[in-house]
């Protein structure tokens, strides 16, 4: 099965997802919303 990803346009909010931080604990997207900016990193053969 092949789909497309969904692209966002500018100005448009990121869909919620959760992901695990280097701790193992879980963060969601949504907890950050509204309150501060986020940026996103994915380190390609970080672990």
């Amino acid at each position: 099965m092949n789909t497309k990803p969904q692209l966002l346009t500018p100005g448009e909010p990121a869909p919620d997802f959760e992901l695990t931080d280097v701790n193992g604990s879980p963060i969601r997207l949504s907890s950050y919303r509204g309150q501060k900016p986020v940026v996103l990193a994915f380190l390609r053969g970080f672990m």
